[in-house]
C-alpha cells in the first residue's frame, strides 16, 4: 500500500508540474530566426523563443530555407500574436501554435508550401489540427506550391541527420 501511495504522489506531482508548464502567451513578434521559429516579447517585455508546433520548415542552408523565413516574417513580424503551448524543447524554446486574428500561422506556413507537417509529433496535436495540417500539405504538394516545386524536396529532419 505504501508503494502505491508513493507512486500516486509522484504521478500526481508530475501531472501538476506538466500542467503548470503549459500555457498561453500574447506578445509582439520581434524576431524570426527561420521558417518555424520566432521570438515573442510578452507583456513583461521578456523574450520567448517559440518553435512552431506541428511543422518543420527547411533549414536556412537548405533550398527554400530563406523563403520559408521570409514567409513567416511576412505573416507575423512586428505583429501581436497569441501562442498556445504545452511543452518546451531541449533548447528551452516554447513549442506552440501561433495564431494571429484567429488564423493558425503554423498551418499557413504549410499552405504556402513553406513547411512540412511534422508527423513525428502529430500525436501531440488535436485531431482537427492533425487532419488539416496533413490535408494542407497534400494540397500544397499537388499544386507544387513553394518548396514542392523542387523535384526532390529534402525533409529538414533528413537534412539535419548527417550533422
Amino acid at each position: 500500500m505504501r508503494t502505491f501511495l508513493t507512486f500516486l504522489a509522484i504521478s500526481l506531482s508530475l501531472v501538476l508540474v506538466n500542467t503548470t508548464i503549459a500555457g498561453s502567451l500574447q506578445g509582439q513578434v520581434v524576431g524570426v530566426s527561420d521558417g518555424d521559429t520566432v521570438t515573442v516579447l510578452d507583456a513583461n517585455r521578456m523574450p520567448n523563443n517559440v518553435r512552431l508546433a506541428g511543422i518543420d520548415a527547411p533549414e536556412k542552408a537548405q533550398a527554400y530555407g530563406q523563403k520559408a523565413k521570409e514567409s513567416l516574417s511576412e505573416l507575423v513580424y512586428g505583429k501581436t500574436v497569441d501562442v498556445e503551448w504545452a511543452k518546451s524543447d531541449r533548447y528551452n524554446r516554447i513549442i506552440g501554435k501561433i495564431t494571429l486574428n484567429g488564423v493558425d500561422i503554423n498551418l499557413e506556413q504549410i499552405k504556402r508550401g513553406m513547411a512540412w507537417h511534422y508527423k513525428q509529433y502529430q500525436l501531440e496535436q488535436t485531431m482537427q489540427d492533425r487532419i488539416s495540417y496533413a490535408e494542407s500539405e497534400r494540397r500544397a504538394r499537388d499544386k507544387k506550391t513553394g518548396l514542392w516545386q523542387d523535384p526532390v524536396p529534402v525533409e529538414p529532419w533528413a537534412f539535419r541527420r548527417p550533422k
